[in-house]
């Protein structure tokens, strides 16, 4: 990239959503007596389960989570969702049809081998899970044990997102995660002796201390570990937020010029390793099944981030946890007295829903293929959008992207970018720099 490419870039770094939805969360309203409305017995969901517990508090993280060292606290909450699985299943009057599970978290590898097989044997009662369903789980390598391994694959988990997020021990101890590159050889050897052959490595810039030289060693270490997939995220430093993140010695946080630097140096050695570039973070291998999706225009952007996953509706279980429908996005309690109340009085523990206009379908669609393609034609879809056209005409202006009647093309050089091309159709998204959100780049 040119040295007047990236300066402008960094020019133009402001503050907008990740767009893993749209309306995104900010924009979710508190709400009494919501229920997910009945689905038809045709319908295809995801379902995303939520733990909100860790061992430590990692002080970058910006999940809804919480620190326990006891086991009890756990296991209760393993109770309530299983409670809430039937109580989902009871406001439905067919078993639904399910192609995609999510474990998320917190840390969801807390769960015990026995807790664990719990939840998947309710979540096959209550609904009809697919023979080729694609069950993921989220784990942080210290946690990895060789009797949950055994459960995992005993009862269908078929892909892994480790959270290593970075090698060098200097980095990892300055936000209070030791996490030593044993720990993750060791887990992703433990999976594959157990038949689960589909990693996703989570790796993060702009962590305290990091410099190219520490992203060139992650970067060797975590191609030594051949994952499918490996995301390569950029850290949101949101103190007004998440209170944990002011432990974080802000001096230590690498500057702009730094961050796009150290994103710049992991994508260039996993780009010549042979992986290919997908979405704004994410280097997958060439046969990989989200590879596949690119080139065939299907991929999917969700609050999991890219997906294969072509379900319009996913249903969220445990606090916190966020759902969707093709008509509006749900959410569930934060607070877990709240969350829990709400389910011993047999109450779906909804409390917040964002309807979904047509305007809104019409620019969410626009705002996930910008995000995933990189590039839309204006006139495959109702409105008028010569405001927004305007509005961009200043990244033609600095060589981020080509704009032709009403076709779009971003830069393979300028991808970065791809949030703030995203934040001209966003109708809610007030113009003046507001602490909602992280930075683009």
């Amino acid at each position: 990239m040119s040295c007047t490419l990236r300066d402008n870039i960094l020019k133009f770094d402001r503050t907008v959503p990740r767009y893993t939805s749209y309306p995104t969360a900010p924009n979710f309203e508190k709400k009494n007596n919501i229920d997910y409305p009945v689905l038809q017995s045709s319908d295809t969901i995801s379902l995303y389960i939520h733990v909100p517990f860790c061992q430590s508090m990692c002080w970058y993280c910006g999940c809804h989570t919480k620190v326990t060292k006891r086991y009890d606290p756990i296991a209760e909450y393993v109770d309530f969702l299983l409670k809430e699985i039937q109580l989902v299943k009871s406001h439905q009057q067919n078993k639904i049809n399910v192609s995609h599970i999510h474990f998320g978290g917190g840390s969801p590898g807390m769960l015990s081998s026995k807790d664990f097989e719990r939840i998947m044997v309710a979540i096959r009662l209550n609904f009809n899970v697919a023979d080729d369903a694609e069950i993921a789980i989220e784990i942080d390598p210290r946690g990895v044990t060789d009797d949950r391994v055994i459960a995992y694959a005993k009862v269908g988990v078929n892909r892994v997102s480790l959270g290593t997020q970075d090698f060098n021990d200097d980095v990892m101890q300055s936000v209070n995660r030791e996490q030593p590159f044993e720990l993750s050889d060791r887990a992703v050897k433990l999976f594959r002796e157990h038949g689960i052959n589909h990693f996703n490595l989570d790796l993060i810039y702009g962590l305290p201390h990091q410099t190219t030289d520490k992203m060139k060693r992650t970067i060797d270490l975590a191609l030594s570990l051949d994952p499918d997939r490996i995301s390569l995220f950029g850290y949101a430093h949101v103190p007004w937020m998440k209170k944990h993140m002011r432990l974080i010695d802000e001096t230590t946080l690498p500057d702009k010029i730094l961050r796009l630097d150290l994103f710049e140096t992991g994508a260039k050695m996993l780009e010549d390793s042979g992986y290919l570039s997908i979405g704004i973070d994410h280097f997958v291998k060439p046969n990989d099944t989200m590879a596949i999706a690119l080139k065939n225009k299907k991929l999917k952007r969700n609050f999991q981030g890219y997906t294969t996953d072509q379900s319009n509706i996913m249903i969220g279980v445990g606090a916190s946890s966020i759902g969707k429908t093709e008509d509006a996005y749900f959410q569930n309690h934060v607070d877990m007295p709240l969350y829990k109340a709400a389910i011993d009085d047999g109450r779906l523990p909804l409390f917040k829903s964002c309807d979904i206009t047509n305007d809104d379908k019409i620019r969410g669609e626009i705002i996930e293929r910008i995000m995933c393609d990189f590039e839309i034609d204006l006139s495959d879809y109702s409105g008028d959008y010569s405001n927004e056209l305007q509005h961009i005409q200043k990244y033609e202006d600095q060589g981020f992207l080509n704009i032709s009647d009403k076709k779009i093309k971003i830069n393979s050089n300028a991808r970065p970018i791809a949030r703030l091309i995203c934040a001209a159709f966003d109708i809610y998204l007030p113009s003046e720099t507001v602490k909602k959100h992280s930075q683009a780049i």
